[in-house]
């Protein structure tokens, strides 16, 4: 994570991108380029997006970098361990869905 962080850094400062990387533009990016995944999806049945992905793999990988670059910024500017903080949260979530009460089912935790 840290090589990575340091990439991050370098570009965004090589370029002087710092000052229109604050929390709110960084959120507002994170959720555009989920939306531009997004569209990798949209109105495929399963069997046309197992075609679509072994034909766009590239693309995509793209796109879920582009939401991972800027949410890993995001993190690093708030300084949030992103790593601690999604150990965190899968710790809250293996409370909330008991594998004895989740399993299988795609039942939101307070329906359980």
């Amino acid at each position: 994570m840290d090589e990575i962080l340091k990439k991050i850094r370098t570009f965004r400062d090589e370029r002087d991108w710092m000052q229109f990387h604050d929390p709110k533009n960084l959120a507002v990016s994170v959720t555009i380029e989920a939306a531009e995944l997004l569209e990798h999806f949209q109105w495929k049945d399963e069997k046309t997006v197992e075609q679509y992905v072994r034909n766009n793999r590239e693309e995509i990988s793209d796109e879920i970098a582009d939401v991972a670059l800027y949410l890993t910024e995001l993190a690093d500017n708030l300084g949030i361990d992103l790593i601690r903080a999604m150990e965190n949260k899968l710790e809250k979530n293996a409370k909330k869905y008991p594998v004895a009460k989740a399993k299988g089912v795609a039942t939101k935790y307070n329906k359980l």
